[in-house]
């Protein structure tokens, strides 16, 4: 999508979200082009961001927002594995995500939960750096988002139905590559 005419081949574009493991000058581009928000959250590669983040977009890590009705939230980064910026142990997810749980309830709605690691045993794998969080599997129970969308484990699909799965009446979606998607904010889960 590193290209001018990427609005005219996707019309419509309202909001992009960027899962993580992106430059941030391809964020910064995509925010522009389009002329949209751009939320993101920091995968374990982007280290960069540090220094500079993406300009023009919003950090979601560890904040809730809400856009045209859609109820959002996102968590950055992947397992901890060998110390760099966005790593982090289980506990440590527990408590970002714990920190959390006043807005979740006053909201009671989350539409969208948007990672970089996935949740654990869905789409992700059994070395440290690909493990997925037990507190995202925890998430989906409690809160029953309508999507859970992660990044980190880069894998080609031929079909977008390769790229999701319901866990309870959570739809999870792995968004590398990229995935387009029609939400109604008024229409109910189901």
């Amino acid at each position: 999508m590193y290209d001018e005419k990427a609005p005219q081949r996707y019309k419509g574009v309202e909001l992009i979200l960027a899962c993580g493991d992106l430059p941030p000058e391809y964020l910064t581009f995509l925010r522009n082009v389009f002329e949209v928000p751009l939320f993101y959250v920091a995968g374990n590669h982007d280290i960069r961001y540090v220094e500079r983040p993406p300009a023009g977009c919003i950090d979601l890590h560890a904040r809730f927002v809400q856009f045209k009705g859609l109820k959002i939230i996102g968590f950055e980064g992947s397992r901890w594995y060998n110390g760099g910026p966005f790593q982090y142990t289980e506990m440590q997810m527990l408590g970002t995500v714990f920190r959390l749980l006043p807005a979740l309830w006053w909201h009671k709605r989350m539409d969208i939960v948007m990672t970089h690691a996935p949740p654990r045993f869905i789409h992700d794998a059994e070395d440290l750096c690909h493990r997925g969080f037990k507190t995202y599997r925890r998430l989906i129970t409690r809160f029953s988002p309508r999507y859970f969308i992660h990044g980190h484990i880069h894998t080609e699909f031929k079909d977008d139905a390769q790229r999701m799965t319901l866990f309870h009446n959570t739809q999870v979606i792995n968004s590398y590559g990229h995935v387009l998607l029609e939400i109604d904010p008024d229409r109910p889960k189901g």
